[in-house]
């Protein structure tokens, strides 16, 4: 039977923006027994210039987990996965599975690309220069973005709503806003009409941005109305965080209304009681 708390199937490495190299990461995960470990770099993206891999970087990735994966049979099931962006230039399709992400806004008039979970001046920038001030009319438009991510069938797709990363206190939009929920909601049925995978994703909390994971609580509720499916994942870029979480956002798909949440294996993804 599958454990999601033997499972990590969200991480990154030093070949991209991650703090442990790839063999460090893998024996962590060996000495914390875990069973599956599914590595996802950050595809190579024309417009990046800070954390996702290059073409040579892609190469290196590729080549170490395959050696990895001998290494570690028997021990941990190593997978070779993708975390593709929505202005990635790579075939997803060349890995084991692949997360569909959005990290990034094309300015509707300047033609800049935004980083939109990175640095608060670069969010406000988004905001100021491409959409005349109007928090919400940004947040529209990352929504939008994630609805065409979702239609491309990603097996996973990451951090749903990864726009509130920079907003724990409200300063750029109202969460609660109906322009803000109704977005969302938006991107959610074109999630499920392509029968998406939806992560709980811990990783904002480990690293002190957010109180509360990725999804919002009721994006979660909704999502369970829909008849969607969860896995819960840490987006782990450091040993130590590599199922940081994972029993809270158990709680939190609980209370939301699953009864069980998916678990990458070597075999796919598997369900699993909660």
């Amino acid at each position: 039977m599958a454990d999601y708390r033997k499972s990590s199937p969200h991480c990154h490495s030093t070949l991209c923006d991650g703090k442990n190299t790839l063999q460090e990461m893998a024996s962590a995960a060996c000495a914390q027994g875990l069973e599956t470990l599914g590595f996802t770099g950050h595809s190579h993206t024309p417009c990046d210039l800070e954390y996702c891999m290059t073409p040579s970087r892609t190469g290196l990735y590729q080549a170490t987990i395959t050696k990895l994966k001998t290494e570690y049979r028997g021990k941990v099931d190593i997978l070779c996965g993708l975390e593709w962006d929505q202005f990635s230039d790579e075939n997803p399709a060349a890995y084991d599975y692949w997360i569909g992400s959005v990290h990034y806004l094309r300015g509707p008039k300047t033609g800049k690309y935004y980083e939109i979970d990175w640095r608060p001046q670069d969010l406000k920038d988004c905001i100021d220069h491409d959409f005349g001030g109007d928090g919400l009319a940004m947040a529209q438009a990352y929504f939008r973005s994630v609805a065409e991510v979702a239609a491309k069938k990603p097996d996973i797709l990451g951090h749903f709503d990864l726009i509130k990363k920079l907003n724990c206190t409200g300063a750029y939009f109202d969460e609660n806003s109906p322009r803000y929920k109704a977005a969302a909601e938006a991107a959610l049925a074109i999630a499920n009409e392509n029968e998406c995978l939806l992560e709980i994703n811990t990783g904002g909390v480990y690293r002190g941005f957010r109180n509360d994971f990725y999804p919002s609580f009721w994006i979660l509720e909704a999502w369970q109305k829909l008849g969607g499916k969860v896995i819960i994942t840490a987006d782990a870029h450091t040993t130590d965080s590599l199922t940081f979480g994972y029993e809270d956002a158990a709680q939190l798909a609980k209370s939301a209304g699953f009864s069980e949440v998916q678990v990458l294996t070597a075999e796919g993804f598997v369900p699993c009681a909660i």
